[in-house]
């Protein structure tokens, strides 16, 4: 179940009033930033583990590069040895429901025979170089919404003491997975019948100026940038996407280069429930990462905060040589699937009136720790749920850091399709950590010059 919080009636007015001071000011005062070097982590989760010591405390996270680890090869699985602690099943679940997202018990219903959480010991492996632990400490005094607009904030987390459903959900749209890197992956949908087609497969390049070491000066607002090049399926092969996500969300773009017209387009509408070209068109743009981008359709606010069962440290993913191995016919085989217990804010969207949205209503599950949303769901306008989405945090020392490899993905729980983005167990080059590009390689300019068919 979840738990609001524990400060009683008058703890709870309190909570209420600073809610209301948080839409005006989201900065918090010096005292309370303290606290991040005290009783919080430098990223704000509790550094005490729980009482039952399930979760332990934070020590400072996995910051040693596994033993013959070479940049951009497969990522080992620091914790191959450990064995599940529990196993849950649609027999058991009963008894872990308090313990388990909507989304997930739905699985577990949906799919008895094959679904199943396999729950490890919980190693709590956030971790971030000193200088973005550093801006965060500053953002928490600095940053705040202007509506839907992050200002005052740099290289860090820009609300590690969050006041607002909104301020959680620009935690995990701005939360730390390095610099610059790029990645070979494949993406595949499921269909309800259990077949397995193809949608993408391609070598991308990311980049993030909002996490530019020593270039708070020179940042405009352009937080994420993505090129990416299709080498497959056949039919797609050579189409290729430039992608500039920008604080402002009127000001952000993407451009898509089509073999056919043999030009670049830019998309009208590069949000919320546009299908993303970079899928096939099974996913939609604000499903990216379980949920990214524009917020403005909805309203938010914190539910709580819950010790839930998620996805975490999935290295374990990387293991099988063959993507089939890790995909099976309705979901990911649980055999290579870990779920540890982690403390998660539980944030609900609500569709504004007037607004248009596929779903009406969804709940995030984003992990205090790394301030990624690990687990969502989503309900249609019949009130069903329709989607639950998920991403698989993986470890990496190297960094350091705990984030997802662009390992995201959803079940359809009423159509029975589904989508895994990110899958590299075929693939020659994994997340490779590269030196920053020069701005003008994320443009339609530059993608335009590329072009090959």
């Amino acid at each position: 179940m979840i738990q609001r919080t524990s400060l009683g009636r008058h703890g709870l007015a309190a909570f209420g009033l600073a809610l209301v001071a948080a839409a005006a000011q989201a900065a918090v005062p010096l005292e309370e930033a303290a606290k991040l070097k005290s009783e919080l982590t430098p990223f704000g989760a509790e550094k005490a583990g729980n009482k039952d010591g399930s979760i332990p405390a934070w020590t400072g996270g996995y910051t040693t590069p596994l033993p013959g680890f070479k940049n951009g090869g497969r990522r080992g699985d620091p914790f191959a040895n450990e064995k599940p602690v529990l196993s849950i099943t649609a027999e058991n679940m009963a008894q872990h429901a308090g313990k388990l997202s909507e989304g997930t018990q739905a699985l577990l219903k949906k799919y008895p025979k094959t679904f199943r959480v396999d729950v490890y010991k919980t190693h709590r492996t956030a971790a971030a170089p000193q200088w973005v632990y550093d801006n965060t400490l500053r953002n928490a005094t600095t940053a705040k919404l202007d509506g839907d607009l992050v200002k005052d904030a740099f290289g860090g987390i820009p609300f590690p003491i969050p006041k607002s459903g909104k301020e959680v959900m620009a935690n995990n749209e701005l939360h730390w997975r390095g610099e610059a890197w790029r990645n070979d992956f494949r993406g595949y949908l499921g269909t309800a019948s259990g077949q397995r087609v193809l949608s993408v497969e391609a070598v991308g390049e990311w980049q993030m100026p909002y996490y530019a070491n020593g270039q708070a000066d020179k940042f405009g607002g352009d937080y994420w940038l993505i090129r990416m090049v299709n080498s497959g399926p056949p039919v797609r092969a050579g189409e290729a996407i430039v992608g500039r996500q920008n604080l402002d969300q009127d000001k952000t773009g993407v451009w898509v280069y089509l073999t056919g017209q043999r030009r670049v387009r830019k998309l009208p509408n590069a949000c919320c429930d546009t299908p993303t070209p970079a899928s096939g068109g099974v996913a939609s743009f604000d499903e990216v990462d379980v949920f990214s981008g524009r917020m403005d359709r909805f309203d938010w606010k914190i539910v709580g905060k819950q010790e839930l069962y998620i996805p975490y440290n999935s290295n374990r993913m990387h293991v099988p040589a063959k993507d089939g191995d890790l995909l099976l016919a309705n979901h990911l085989n649980p055999d290579h699937v870990r779920w540890e217990l982690h403390r998660v804010w539980v944030v609900e969207a609500s569709l504004k009136a007037g607004q248009r949205h596929q779903a009406v209503k969804s709940r995030y599950y984003v992990d205090e720790d790394t301030w990624v949303a690990v687990l969502g769901d989503r309900w249609d306008a019949n009130g069903q749920l329709w989607k639950t989405n998920w991403a698989h945090p993986v470890v990496m020392p190297d960094l350091p850091a705990t984030t997802p490899m662009q390992q995201w993905g959803f079940n359809d729980l009423i159509s029975g399709a589904w989508y895994a983005s990110g899958v590299v167990n075929e693939r020659s080059k994994h997340y490779e950590t590269v030196q920053r590009r020069p701005d003008s390689f994320f443009t339609p300019e530059a993608m335009a010059g590329d072009g090959v068919r």
